[in-house]
């Protein structure tokens, strides 16, 4: 039913209530029931009617009134995002972009095709103006209104991983759907790209384990790796910035964060413990 129809249901329907009730009553129904109480009986009628059949009209109608309440919401949003995509590409993108070239030139006039620090260095470079590009193309998009598929999410996230970073990733997730909120499955998803990019950086391991359970009060999720990223000192002092992220969002969402040495393996932990 259109927007129009109901608004014109909605301005007729007591008017053509009272009208076929008041013929009813004065073609066949005068000599049952007197004329007080066929007055009394009008308004009596136009609320029932009005009851039964406008409010549903209405319910359609305020439905309708906040599709296009969301509609203009979600336009404003696009159009703030798209300002913001533009300027990330004009200012920051081509900026590293131009810093990448600069030092590119820089390496091959001092000949540090070979030097470590500056190998790091551009793939530190090379890392960030990757993780603005992407923030580019997602700013471009509206995320779901629903809570996003966990299950393809991650899957398609540990596939381009295998394929980008030519990464061997283990994934084995055990939390369901409905365990986690929409705020705690961005969230938790935001710290396991983190703790990944951390194991790229540092580990020198091509090999990554993803692993989460349900547990009786809660969920517990990790990321493994057997590489040599981190030391005991590192661990001690967890002042690395992503570590410091991972900390971070974990405390604003009251998990226990924790990092450690075990058996060859740095473990990355995040639990979560009903109360």
């Amino acid at each position: 039913m259109k927007y129009k129809q109901i608004k014109w249901l909605i301005l007729i329907l007591p008017t053509v209530t009272i009208t076929l009730w008041e013929y009813i009553r004065h073609a066949f129904l005068l000599p049952y029931i007197s004329m007080d109480m066929g007055n009394f009986l009008s308004p009596v009628l136009v609320f029932v009617v009005t009851l039964i059949f406008l409010r549903h009209l209405f319910s359609i109608l305020e439905r309708f009134q906040e599709e296009l309440r969301s509609e203009k919401a979600k336009k404003a949003a696009l159009i703030e995002r798209e300002k913001l995509a533009r300027v990330l590409h004009d200012g920051i993108a081509q900026s590293l972009f131009l810093l990448s070239v600069k030092m590119n030139k820089f390496g091959r006039k001092n000949h540090l095709e070979h030097d470590s620090d500056f190998q790091k260095i551009k793939q530190t470079l090379q890392h960030v103006h990757d993780d603005t590009r992407q923030a580019i193309t997602n700013l471009k998009y509206l995320p779901n209104e629903d809570p996003f598929s966990w299950t393809e999410t991650i899957y398609q996230y540990v596939t381009e991983l295998k394929n980008n970073n030519l990464m061997d990733v283990k994934l084995d997730w055990g939390i369901q759907e409905d365990t986690l909120s929409t705020k705690e499955k961005i969230e938790l998803f935001a710290c396991i790209k983190e703790a990944v990019v951390n194991v790229i950086k540092h580990a020198k391991t091509n090999q990554i384990w993803i692993h989460s359970k349900e547990i009786d009060n809660g969920w517990i999720c990790e990321v493994k790796d057997q590489g040599i990223g981190f030391t005991n000192e590192t661990i001690q002092s967890s002042k690395g910035y992503g570590l410091q992220i991972i900390k971070d969002r974990a405390r604003d969402m009251e998990w226990e964060f924790s990092m450690k040495r075990l058996d060859n393996e740095t473990i990355i932990e995040l639990k979560k413990e009903n109360k």
